[in-house]
């Protein structure tokens, strides 16, 4: 069985200097058996209700500014995979949340970053599921919950977000070394409370965790954590670093 996964996708300039996210992700992609399909909850696609991209064949969307012309060239043309899309929507119906399908929507950059890395040929079908962000943890785990059964059915569950997002407390100056303590210090809280399965304090982590306004000012980047948790098991960590000092680059699995 496919394990699901949470990615820190980084920057969009993730898909032309890895670093060391890139190989992580490659080595992992490489481990697992290859997948029938990807369903992604990207902190980019942030909405009131839950919708479920159903395109046959999705767009890759630049969603960003201010970068190099040849991040703008980047395609990620992998299809989508409407039946997919269409059990997703059942499964969530089935456990009370209620969710429609988005004929139009793009990848953003939460979702063809990562997995240009991982999966560069872009040949398996690829659905995004959005992320009702005002919502809280509680609900990513519930939709975790609900969608798990899909790892039996070959289809590889990921969160995409960043264990630490607070953009303005990026050096972007910064070498792979240099790292922020009280970035540290949250995702070090983070991770002892996912290896513990605390599910009450990684829930009410805005109050418990060090740091966490100062890491989160919002928590869109956060809340896929919650989805690929509810969706798997066993807590294992796949990669750990930072990036511009504050960015968190963990891949974290649950088996």
């Amino acid at each position: 069985m496919l394990p699901s996964l949470f990615i820190s996708h980084g920057s969009p300039m993730l898909a032309l200097e890895p670093g060391e996210s890139g190989p992580a992700l490659a080595r992992l992609a490489a481990q697992l058996p290859r997948p029938k399909a990807i369903l992604v909850v990207s902190a980019h696609w942030e909405s009131q209700d839950l919708r479920v991209s159903a395109h046959p064949h999705p767009q890759t969307w630049h969603d960003f500014g201010g970068f190099p012309p040849a991040l703008f060239a980047v395609q990620y043309p992998a299809p989508g995979n409407p039946d997919l899309a269409a059990q997703v929507v059942q499964l969530l119906k089935a456990d009370g949340l209620p969710a429609q399908l988005d004929n139009q929507r793009p990848f953003d950059h939460g979702t063809w970053v990562p997995l240009s890395l991982m999966y560069p040929q872009a040949d398996i079908p690829v659905v995004q599921l959005s992320l009702p962000s005002r919502q809280g943890p509680a609900l990513q785990t519930r939709i975790g919950h609900a969608l798990a059964s899909l790892r039996e059915q070959g289809v590889l569950l990921i969160g995409s977000g960043s264990i630490t997002h607070n953009l303005r407390e990026l050096d972007w100056h910064a070498g792979p070394e240099s790292v922020e303590p009280w970035a540290k210090a949250f995702r070090d809280w983070m991770i002892e409370k996912l290896a513990a399965n605390d599910e009450p304090a990684l829930h009410d982590y805005r109050h418990q965790a060090p740091h966490a306004v100062r890491s989160h000012p919002s928590d869109e980047h956060l809340l896929p954590l919650y989805f690929a948790r509810g969706a798997g098991g066993d807590f294992s960590v796949a990669h750990q670093g930072f990036t511009l000092g504050a960015l968190g680059m963990d891949i974290y699995r649950f088996d």
